[in-house]
């Protein structure tokens, strides 16, 4: 069974509390009276209370600081003020303290009936728990797909090929570094000349001869590169046409190569490093001084 709403009556006048029990009680209410301010205050550190009504003009302690007591103490439970002194200093001041309506006299049930609901109604409204907040949605941790399957064989056989190549490449540097390091020393060679007066009178006749000699070997030298570079770019054409349709066959295609093309590297890269550090060399000897 539902417990009985407890509304308590603050008012000096009998006639009026007699009324208010009346009409609340007829309707479920459980109706308490207090005479003066300060025996409101007593019941309501007692027990507990669903409502006030309080009059304004009463002895001792008027209603307006009932209302704050009340209101300071238990901010929760509402406050209706009952007056027939009606002020605009009251009612904004018991606005101030938080009371739920003012009641003006003279009263009918209606009114005592209708403010104790929407007193109730409003409060209860302002109570009501709420709503808990929906759980934090956890973001699934995103987990990479798979890659497909010609994915996978591309890279095993890319890793497959690096494999393979890296003593060609090795070797390929193993190979070049002695190059660039006789490079060096001739381009060092031939700026000490050109910075030797004797060596300067040598003109044009030395510059023309020496070209003339090492012409055969630079002929052959890109006659002998340019072959396994021409390989190379067609075969990386190659590789790209089958790989957009034929991914396997393209990587198989890779493996196989993979060999043939360290080998070219090989054998093309010295004859390359010698014709440009053969260059280099001939331009240092035979550049002519600056002006002082």
């Amino acid at each position: 069974m539902e417990a009985l709403k407890k509304v308590l009556i603050v008012d000096d006048d009998p006639v009026v509390t007699s009324s208010f029990d009346r009409v609340l009680s007829g309707k479920g209410y459980a109706v308490i009276k207090a005479a003066s301010g300060a025996e409101a205050l007593e019941k309501l550190n007692a027990e507990h209370y669903d409502l006030v009504f309080t009059d304004i003009r009463m002895p001792g302690m008027s209603g307006i600081e009932v209302a704050e007591r009340v209101k300071a103490s238990q901010p929760w439970l509402p406050v209706v003020i009952v007056t027939g002194f009606g002020s605009q200093d009251n009612e904004a001041r018991a606005t101030a303290a938080g009371v739920s309506a003012f009641l003006h006299k003279p009263l009918s049930p209606e009114m005592i009936e209708g403010s104790a609901e929407e007193a109730l109604r409003s409060t209860e409204a302002k109570l009501e728990p709420m709503v808990a907040p929906a759980p934090a949605r956890v973001e699934p941790v995103a987990v990479p797909e798979a890659a497909p399957e010609g994915h996978r064989s591309r890279g095993f056989l890319a890793n497959v090929v690096l494999f393979l190549a890296s003593p060609f490449i090795g070797l390929g540097y193993l190979l070049a570094l002695p190059f660039v390091g006789l490079g060096m020393i001739a381009l060092l060679v031939g700026k000490a000349l050109a910075a030797n007066p004797k060596a300067q009178r040598v003109g044009r006749t030395s510059k023309n001869a020496a070209l003339f000699l090492l012409s055969p070997f630079i002929g052959l030298a890109y006659l002998i590169a340019f072959p396994f570079v021409g390989l190379g770019m067609i075969a990386t054409v190659a590789g790209k046409a089958i790989g957009a349709k034929y991914p396997k066959v393209a990587g198989a295609a890779k493996l196989v190569a993979a060999p043939f093309i360290g080998l070219a590297f090989i054998i093309a890269l010295p004859f390359v490093g010698l014709v440009a550090i053969a260059r280099m060399a001939i331009k240092a000897a035979f550049k002519k001084p600056a002006a002082a």
